[in-house]
């Protein structure tokens, strides 16, 4: 389990304390942002739609924020309306475009404890909003999150957006080590008092402002509560897939530079890759390059003693297994900090199964250079096995931060 952390840079002071939200009085305790631009069609309906779920389904009082992200049609117009019509809603308009940007100044604004967001279409099924918001109030967790990738979730969507989506979150846990299962589901809730600390930290204005948020949040120790929902993909969706592709990976890049040069906010140590060891990022890459020489040699020696009786395709795997092993051990002493029995065996199962990935990538190499040099000779084998070692040790360790030794 995550420890308890502080976000604070300029104030020193730790997070309150998590409580129970006080839900008896009259003001909202809720307050659903609704992002908006351009969505003259689909605005009131879904407003309508949200207003009278949360009216039948919602015990405390809440509030409906529509956040008109300069809209150039008739959307700020059905926005006043609503806003006049219905008691629990109100608009605000913003001079300039950017969902990160509308969510920051609609939350920094609210006074309700609990602040959440979804996008207009209402690609999520309602049902799934109190059990996002139900942790928060009752001080359980620190932000909810919808995911449309974990077991219990039902998603309709198109291949492209699928695929897209799972690259995405794939690439989040490799290149970021994040524990969190979907980074964009546009259904997410946070507590007023975390939000108050974690806004001034986030520098996205636009689509990479959920990816950020989570990540300094996961970073800072809060607890992160996932909620598996029914998705149903909106055919008329207005997001340009490869503007905001583009956008997130440079947003990744960014973050990436700033935890390996130990900048990113809050400050102090990496997020826990192992259960008791923050480890910068930095350090553990030196770590493991040593650890990774060390079994090199090891390897190659094996590797030449075996050669002569098992032939080179044997030779390779015993040496790799034997050296995988000892490899495992040793990274998660050193390196991920991990110390005593627990896990030791999902560790090396898990371990082991690096193992296969470095065996088909040297057995490859290996195969490849048999094909097209019968001939070749120990001293070329051993060659094209130190380039391949080097490719399969760049797979080991972004296997080893998000999958092998992740919290």
């Amino acid at each position: 389990m995550r420890k308890q952390g502080s976000l604070a840079l300029k104030d020193p002071s730790p997070l309150p304390h998590r409580a129970p939200v006080a839900t008896h009085h009259p003001e909202p305790v809720l307050d659903v942002v609704v992002p908006v631009f351009n969505e003259e069609k689909d605005l009131e309906p879904s407003v309508r739609r949200l207003h009278a779920h949360l009216c039948e389904t919602f015990p405390y009082p809440f509030r409906i924020t529509i956040a008109d992200n300069a809209s150039t049609d008739s959307t700020p117009l059905i926005a006043a309306r609503l806003a006049d019509e219905l008691p629990e809603a109100q608009w605000l308009r913003l001079a300039e475009k950017g969902r990160g940007r509308a969510l920051r100044t609609a939350w920094s604004l609210s006074s309700a404890p609990v602040l959440a967001y979804m996008d207009v279409d209402l690609s999520t099924e309602l049902t799934a909003l109190l059990p996002l918001v139900a942790p928060l109030l009752s001080g359980h967790s620190d932000i909810a999150i919808g995911t449309r990738l974990a077991p219990g979730s039902r998603v309709v969507r198109g291949p492209k957006r699928e695929i897209t989506s799972r690259c995405y979150n794939a690439l989040l846990r490799f290149v970021l080590a994040v524990g969190f299962s979907d980074a964009q589901c546009g259904f997410k809730a946070v507590r007023r008092d975390v939000a108050e600390r974690l806004l001034p930290l986030i520098q996205d204005s636009e689509w990479f402002f959920d990816t950020e948020l989570l990540v300094i949040a996961e970073r800072a120790g809060l607890r992160i509560h996932e909620v598996p929902v029914d998705w149903v993909d909106d055919p008329d969706t207005r997001v340009d897939i490869l503007a905001t592709a583009l956008a997130d990976l440079r947003g990744i890049a960014r973050i990436g530079g700033a935890l390996a040069r130990n900048t990113l906010p809050p400050g102090g140590s990496l997020r826990d890759v192992g259960a008791d060891a923050p480890g910068r990022l930095a350090t553990q890459l030196v770590c493991f390059a040593a650890v990774g020489a060390v079994s090199t040699l090891a390897y190659l020696l094996l590797y030449a003693a075996l050669r002569p009786v098992a032939g080179s395709q044997a030779a390779n795997a015993l040496a790799l297994l034997v050296c995988a092993v000892a490899n495992t051990a040793v990274n998660r002493r050193l390196t991920f900090g991990l110390r005593g029995r627990g896990g030791v065996l999902r560790h090396q199962s898990r371990g082991l199964v690096v193992l296969l990935i470095g065996l088909a990538l040297t057995g490859g190499s290996l195969a490849a250079l048999h094909h097209a040099v019968p001939s070749a000779g120990q001293t070329v084998e051993l060659a094209v096995l130190v380039a391949a070692n080097l490719a399969a040790t760049l797979l080991r360790f972004l296997f080893f931060r998000a999958w092998v030794f992740r919290a």
